[in-house]
């Protein structure tokens, strides 16, 4: 039987809640299985370290530090843009932009509004969460070369780049 190693595709329904609360802040029941490429950074270390070694129809509970997570929160990582580079932009509090960083994106979330400036915080929004999971194996398969090579799931249920 396959099991979820490196370098195999795992596909996944999960739910995720907040340990102290038993909030959900995602899950994938009612929607598509999650498709991932063990082994390339696809998802949090924590989560694909969980199911290292699960077979189909196993079901995986387990909880997350943020460390195994998306880290602690960084307040370096909070900043202040001028509003004049959102010139002509309806923007908002709790708003989730993308900016154009060194030749990258990166996604921040709009915290403050003032007369000159706006705040971006660049944390992950669950940074410095712990996080609770219920993972249930729907399948485990070998990668395709192509997958392997671009370093993530290509068709159903993955993206296509």
């Amino acid at each position: 039987m396959t099991t979820v190693e490196q370098d195999k595709v795992a596909t996944v329904h999960y739910q995720g809640t907040f340990p102290a609360s038993g909030d959900e802040f995602d899950s994938s029941h009612g929607s598509d299985p999650l498709a991932f490429l063990v082994g390339h950074g696809n998802m949090v270390l924590g989560f694909e370290q969980q199911l290292l070694g699960s077979s189909v129809g196993d079901e995986r509970e387990f909880t997350l530090t943020p460390e195994d997570a998306y880290g602690m929160r960084d307040e370096d990582q909070v900043v202040r843009i001028d509003k004049a580079q959102f010139d002509g932009m309806d923007i908002a509090v709790d708003m989730m932009l993308v900016a154009e960083i060194d030749g990258g994106r990166s996604a921040f979330m709009v915290t403050e509004i003032g007369d000159e400036h706006i705040t971006a915080d660049f944390n992950h929004p669950l940074a410095g969460e712990t996080l609770h999971f219920i993972v249930e194996i729907v399948e485990v398969r070998d990668a395709t070369p192509e997958e392997l090579e671009h370093g993530h799931v290509h068709g159903p249920h993955g993206h296509d780049h």
